[in-house]
């Protein structure tokens, strides 16, 4: 069993899943190393078709509008969608206003209240300080 649910969304909520996430990705005018690893790893456990990835991909260049990746997007994928624009915004180490914003527009268009988002960043970095403790186990340590 995979540990997440993104997978059994339709295509559609997917790609639009992957919209959301370019978009964020480029709300600074730039795209981190981090930025880019944690897109392509959620655009893989999305597992859309090789020719919409192509596509998603040069969102990147171009980010779409926010009301157009949260158009038709459902409320379970617009949940998925929250938790992962919150990775997305937090990866680089802090998250901008421009970022916050975003994501309280987000939430609130799912149903998700602002004390959901900073329960999204605590869970983020007990995340991290997870995966950095395997690192730690395996003496990789930064």
């Amino acid at each position: 069993m995979l540990p997440d649910q993104l997978h059994e969304l339709s295509t559609e909520d997917r790609f639009s899943y992957a919209k959301l996430l370019a978009h964020l990705s480029r709300i600074d005018g730039e795209l981190t190393f981090e930025e880019m690893a944690l897109f392509e790893s959620r655009l893989g456990t999305a597992m859309l078709p090789p020719s919409m990835r192509k596509q998603i991909r040069q969102y990147l260049k171009q980010p779409p509008s926010l009301e157009s990746a949260l158009k038709d997007m459902s409320q379970k994928a617009g949940r998925l969608a929250l938790r992962d624009s919150v990775l997305m915004s937090a990866i680089d180490g802090e998250i901008d206003d421009d970022e916050l914003e975003t994501l309280y527009v987000i939430a609130d268009k799912f149903g998700m209240d602002k004390a959901s988002i900073t329960s999204l960043v605590d869970w983020c970095q007990r995340g991290w300080a997870w995966m950095k403790e395997g690192l730690d186990i395996l003496g990789l340590e930064e």
